[in-house]
């Protein structure tokens, strides 16, 4: 390990909002965290459980920044990253529990590669500590339609931690439970797109980058343990709109316009055999929800229009390399799924 005068500046930035509990139990192995270079911030993000104040009596050394309304995901992050100076920002959830060394084997990988520019621990369950964790697990990654899913968990399929994912690889995106990124690039790129508030943001924040020709990995060496739905339930409507309107959100800005005319009503058809799969089942809510997100995306093309023309200036300015397409599966990971019973990860052919 590098002494304190050497080692990168790491900022660790906890985005809180009404986690009062889960600050009481996680925060304090986050300040016993191994690492010679190290700051801890909280940003409240207007909570009204007193989170701030806590942390302001039981933990000194941990700045507290203060937002006046609830920005978000998204937004919270910009805004208080924006007050922080660091080489590397940790941006990690208030439903985190860490391990000792969770920081160094990542920040050792990014140091001796200037292209890469993002990266994740391996991410387990926290009340099931032998299983990976729904965001995250152990490396992000995309299908030709762009549907996300992990080394190690596909849909709801989630594989128990045997130690077959234990090598360090490229993917397509990190998890926003514990994201690792330098800095300078996440100011001078943009930060998170706002209009996603919540979910997919890490993902178009990696695209984005990996369009600008740095790499993203996953660091299984470092493996933190993940709670989960903390703020919005895996399983509630809020979450199911914002999974679908944003996964529009995200081709619309991202894909090459030739691949954009054909996979976009691709995957506008797909979604809507996901909302009547979900109305035959019983799942009325489910249903509604895609209704709604399809509707929420339609009615705002204009919108996403610009977002896609500010996201391909950001591109253009902090291009550093051709772009690279590790951690795009060029099948259906939807067909391969739910037609032919691929649950595994390893059971998808390699790619």
């Amino acid at each position: 390990m590098l002494p304190h005068k050497y080692a990168p500046k790491v900022a660790v930035v906890i985005l809180a909002y009404n986690g009062l509990a889960y600050t009481q139990q996680f925060l304090n192995g986050v300040v016993e965290t191994d690492y010679d270079n190290l700051a801890i911030y909280v940003i409240d993000n207007n909570s009204t459980d007193k989170v701030g104040a806590y942390v302001k009596d039981n933990f000194p050394t941990v700045k507290l920044i203060e937002l006046s309304s609830n920005e978000g995901f998204a937004g919270g992050y910009n805004t208080g990253l924006g007050q922080i100076e660091a080489d590397y920002f940790v941006l990690l959830n208030q439903d985190v529990e860490v391990s000792k060394n969770w920081i160094q084997p990542i920040i050792d990988a990014m140091e001796k590669d200037a292209l890469l520019a993002i990266c994740q621990p391996k991410i387990l369950a926290q009340q099931n500590k032998t299983a990976f964790e729904y965001a995250g697990a152990a490396g992000g990654f995309i299908d030709a339609l762009g549907y996300p899913f992990c080394r190690g968990r596909i849909f709801e399929s989630i594989e128990n931690d045997e130690g077959q994912y234990n090598d360090e690889v490229p993917c397509f995106w990190a998890s926003g439970a514990a994201f690792f990124i330098k800095a300078g690039l996440f100011k001078s790129i943009g930060g998170f797109d706002v209009t996603f508030f919540a979910h997919f943001e890490e993902i178009d924040l990696c695209w984005r980058t990996k369009n600008a020709g740095y790499k993203i990995a996953v660091i299984p060496q470092a493996y933190v343990y993940h709670v989960g739905g903390s703020v919005i339930d895996y399983q509630s409507p809020r979450k199911t709109f914002l999974n679908f309107r944003n996964g529009l959100v995200l081709l619309h800005k991202n894909l090459p316009k030739q691949q954009l005319l054909f996979k976009l009503p691709l995957r506008l058809l797909l979604d809507v055999i996901a909302a009547y799969r979900a109305l035959l089942n019983g799942e009325v809510k489910t249903y509604k929800a895609i209704a709604k997100a399809h509707f929420s995306y339609l009615i705002n093309i204009k919108k996403w229009q610009k977002q896609r023309n500010i996201s391909k200036k950001q591109v253009r300015l902090n291009k550093i390399n051709t772009s690279n397409s590790n951690g795009i599966y060029r099948n259906s990971i939807v067909w391969d799924y739910f037609i032919k019973k691929k649950k595994l990860f390893s059971d998808l052919p390699k790619f």
